[in-house]
């Protein structure tokens, strides 16, 4: 059998997850947009569970740690941060490695609010955010029809896939 010492590194992909609880006076945020609801997600941050799963598949891609360990929860300057600053920090460590987002893929999974008045708005957002085109991200909203992903009601959790190219 024959040893691959180098693999080509033109590709690499990323995959990210997060999930919060629903709490008491917080604005809810997703992707970057205020979302009108009775409660926002709970977090050391804003909560935005999108972002943070987007930005764990870069992290991801770039064979770094997580989110916890680039912005921990420990650090008083990360409370009530914002996590579109968060994400346009490591979108601009994508650049720095010689690499741009071919594609983003994400899915959010909340049975409450509906999202997909919001998704247009959410998309528009992330690719400002990470200076790419809308046509590069992907987004879907999908319901728990009483399973175990989320707690109904209570919680949001999103999944975040991403491709990277390095750039010529």
């Amino acid at each position: 059998m024959a040893v691959v010492k180098e693999l080509p590194s033109h590709y690499r992909t990323g995959i990210g997850f997060d999930a919060h609880l629903f709490g008491p006076q917080r604005k809810l945020i997703l992707g970057g947009v205020e979302i009108p609801y009775s409660q926002g997600l709970a977090g050391h941050s804003d909560g935005d569970v999108l972002l943070h799963a987007i930005t764990d598949a870069l992290l991801g891609a770039l064979g770094l740690p997580d989110i916890g360990s680039q912005f921990p929860d420990s650090d008083s300057e990360y409370l009530n941060a914002d996590s579109a600053s968060l994400l346009r920090k490591i979108g601009k460590r994508v650049q720095t490695a010689g690499y741009h987002i071919a594609n983003l893929d994400c899915i959010v999974v909340c049975d409450e609010p509906k999202l997909a008045p919001h998704a247009t708005a959410i998309r528009s957002r992330i690719a400002g955010i990470l200076g790419i085109e809308t046509s590069r991200v992907g987004i879907k909203a999908k319901t728990t029809e009483g399973t175990f992903m989320a707690i109904p009601g209570k919680s949001i959790t999103a999944f975040a896939t991403v491709l990277l190219h390095q750039s010529q």
